[in-house]
């Protein structure tokens, strides 16, 4: 998917790409946990595997990671819900999601996921789902 800075953020916030997910893509630092989950599933939108990689936690962090579609099997995202953002520590936080998207023509599929988060020098990571 191609966006510009002044398209809506993939990530269902009223800010534009630039103003939201955008300046995280950039090297900003995402402010809290909830942020940066928001911003990687823009990444995931984008299919930006850089940032993907470099917001998961090192202990964690696969690889490598692909997002190449199988031939006529295209994944299309349909939206995101945030139900809940819990702060569990100094360092620690937990969000509950769930994301909408299609594979190729196929029904719409719902994927729950509560993840957790932990900062280190001052910089949040995605540690892992529950």
């Amino acid at each position: 998917m191609q966006i510009t800075p002044t398209s809506p953020c993939p990530c269902g916030r009223a800010l534009t790409y630039a103003r939201c997910c955008g300046r995280y893509h950039a090297g900003e630092a995402a402010p809290d946990a909830e942020a940066l989950m928001r911003s990687r599933y823009s990444a995931y939108v984008l299919k930006d595997v850089d940032y993907l990689l470099a917001s998961w936690h090192p202990d964690t962090r696969p690889q490598t990671l692909s997002l190449e579609d199988a031939p006529g099997q295209r994944t299309q995202w349909l939206g995101l819900s945030v139900k809940r953002h819990l702060v569990t520590g100094e360092a620690t936080a937990e969000v509950e999601f769930i994301a909408r998207y299609r594979v190729g023509g196929g029904s719409a599929v719902k994927m729950t996921e509560h993840s957790r988060f932990q900062r280190i020098d001052g910089r949040w990571y995605y540690l892992d789902a529950v």
